[in-house]
This record gives structure tokens, sequence and C-alpha cells, in this order.
């Protein structure tokens, strides 16, 4: 064994739930490496709803998934973290002495005491239209898209025909987002549905609903069965209504919201306790089934877990706390607050206030 890179912990995942367990490793003075599959940091807020506002963030009213990840890599700035992107792990072996050789798909390796897996929902696709010649229209194939399973440019949709598919949070958030006034609404937006019910906030369905009914926007039943396209551009879908009936409902833009289809790729293969696709943890550490293996975020399980950003704030707080028995076996570790603790002032790089009485 040569090569590798020793280290007290390996973070994977770089989404907010990882960045947030740098700093709070970084607190502990415990520096990470963090491993990610995409080329840059920031997770499923970057990589799908990099300009979608977020509201609960705590003293952040509203934020983009592109300013959250800004502010936490801004946050992280003084515990050095290396980032390690375009990579996967792909193995993990327990070593003699306890601790962990970790591989990458990239033959990176690392010695390494304790894993934080942040992964998120693992490897995720999104599920894709079922529709024949559709895929030649999608964003990763085609010159010019049309049709598209994620917003990465809200400038690319102003004032175009919008046709929007699904019926969760992501189409009714982006439906209302579109219709909007500002430099990015929507020349028309059409949202179709298969039923008339969603699985989303109902502030977001009434919201929907009083556009229909002021007649800026119109809501469909039925699903999409057909296209038609003149001189290599799509210019309209068909709708099947639940009665069979057939409508055509112009576009410039179809946008697509099926969900994911979640897959936790080689983490499956790493002897972890798995439930339901997600990693079982316990409450007081957020530990895994392997001593020494933490998950954090949408990725873990356990009784009344709630897959909030907020949540795994808090999870990653805990686990923190909870390697230091292993990373620092004879030393006790004390819960200090950044308030008051010149010692994490020192850590954080910041002077020490003087209070006066």
């Amino acid at each position: 064994m040569s090569n590798f890179i020793e280290t007290d912990a390996v973070i994977v995942g770089a989404g907010p739930v990882g960045l947030f367990q740098v700093f709070e490793l970084g607190l502990l003075e415990i520096k990470a490496h963090v491993i990610d599959l995409l080329p840059y940091a920031g997770g499923q807020c970057i990589e799908l709803y990099p300009d979608k506002p977020i509201y609960d963030i705590p003293a952040i009213p509203v934020c983009t998934g592109k300013e959250l990840t800004d502010g936490l890599m801004k946050q992280i700035e003084p515990f050095g973290a290396t980032f390690h992107y375009n990579q996967e792990v792909s193995t993990i072996a327990r070593q003699p002495d306890g601790r962990f050789l970790l591989e990458t798909s990239s033959g990176t390796q690392f010695m390494t005491k304790t894993i934080f897996i942040a992964a998120g929902m693992g490897a995720f696709q999104p599920r894709l239209l079922n529709l024949d010649g559709v895929a030649k229209f999608a964003d990763a194939d085609a010159s010019a898209p049309q049709v598209f399973y994620k917003v990465k440019n809200r400038a690319a949709f102003a004032n175009q025909d919008v046709v929007i598919l699904g019926g969760g949070d992501s189409a009714l958030d982006w439906t209302i987002d579109f219709m909007s006034d500002g430099p990015f609404k929507a020349k028309s937006v059409t949202l179709i549905h298969r039923r008339d019910g969603f699985v989303a906030a109902p502030a977001s369905v009434a919201k929907m609903r009083a556009l229909c009914d002021a007649q800026q926007m119109k809501f469909m039943v039925g699903q999409v069965t057909a296209f038609e396209e003149t001189e290599g551009r799509m210019t309209s879908v068909t709708v099947t209504g639940v009665d069979g009936e057939t409508t055509s409902v112009k576009l410039d833009l179809l946008l697509i919201f099926f969900g994911l289809s979640p897959k936790l790729g080689p983490i499956a293969e790493w002897g972890l306790d798995i439930e339901r696709r997600q990693l079982k943890v316990d409450t007081e550490k957020f530990q895994t089934s392997e001593k020494g293996i933490f998950a954090v975020g949408d990725i873990n399980n356990y009784p009344g877990k709630k897959k909030l950003i907020l949540s795994g704030f808090h999870e990653a707080a805990l686990a923190a706390f909870g390697a230091t028995a292993i990373i620092f076996p004879d030393k006790k570790v004390m819960l200090q607050y950044t308030t008051t603790s010149p010692k994490l002032h020192k850590v954080l790089g910041v002077e020490t206030p003087v209070f006066e009485r």
C-alpha cells in the first residue's frame, strides 16, 4: 500500500450537508477530504435547482441553491478542506489498525479514521418521459434543446411558451416562478398532470389555482401521448385526458418533473445496514452499522427522519462530535460556542470580541 492520502476524515458528497460537515469537523480541529461525483460542490442544490428559491434555512428568509452553496463554501474556507471532484468511491476496506482504506473510481486512495457519507439520495437520474422520439430534443442530446428535466438557466425560459409536466413541488414551484413578474417570466405556462391532485405544498397548489382562475396560465389533467415537429423543432404536444379526448398544446420548451430514480450505487456494496435504499443510523451520533462510518442527510434513515437540509445540518453536528472518540481517543472534547470561545475564534480566524459590562 503506497501513495495513499492519510487523513482523519473523508466526506463522501459535497452537497449542502456535506459542506456543513466540513464546518462542524473544522470546529473540532478535524481536517477533511471531500469526494464528489460531480465536477463542483453543491450536490442537488446546484445540479437540480440552482435558481430555485429555498425558504427554510434559519435566518435566511430566501436564497437560491447556488447562493446557499456559495455561502457554505465561504463559511468553510478557514478549514482548508481538500476537494476531489469527478470521482466516485468504489471500495472501502477496514484495516487491521481500525482505519479504512478507501479508493475512488480514478484510483485515488485514502487511509482514514472516519468516513462521513453525505451522498444525498446516492446516484440519481430523472425519470424520463416515455415517448418515442422525444429524446432527440432533450438537454443532453440536442444542440438547441427543448426538453428539460431540470432548470439550469432560468433565462432560457423567459418569454417562451412553456409546458410543465408533473405534480410535485418542483413542478409547482417552477410553474409559479415562470409566471412571476420579472426578467425570467415566460410568455405562457401550461401545467399538465395525470390527475387533479398534487404531492406538493398546499400553498403552492393554491397559488397555481389562483393563477388559473385569473386566466394567467392553464392547468390540464392528462398525459402527453404525442408531439408534433416542424423542421426539426418540437411545436406542440398532444395531451390525452382521462376521458380519452386529445388536445394539442403549442410550446417552445417542455419541462418534465416526474421525480428521481435514486440508486445507492457502490454504497450498496459496502456491507452497511440498508433500509428502503437508505443507510440505517443511530440518533446519538448518526453512525451506521459500521463503527467509524457516519451517514448524514438524505442518505440516512431513522425513526422520525425528515428529509430537510435543516435536519442534515443537525445530523452533521452530532456526527462530528460522535467521531471525536475515534479520532481523538485520549482527548476529552468539550462543547464550545463560537460566540464566546477564543479557541474557536482562532480556528475560524476571527478576533475575540471584547464585551463591555
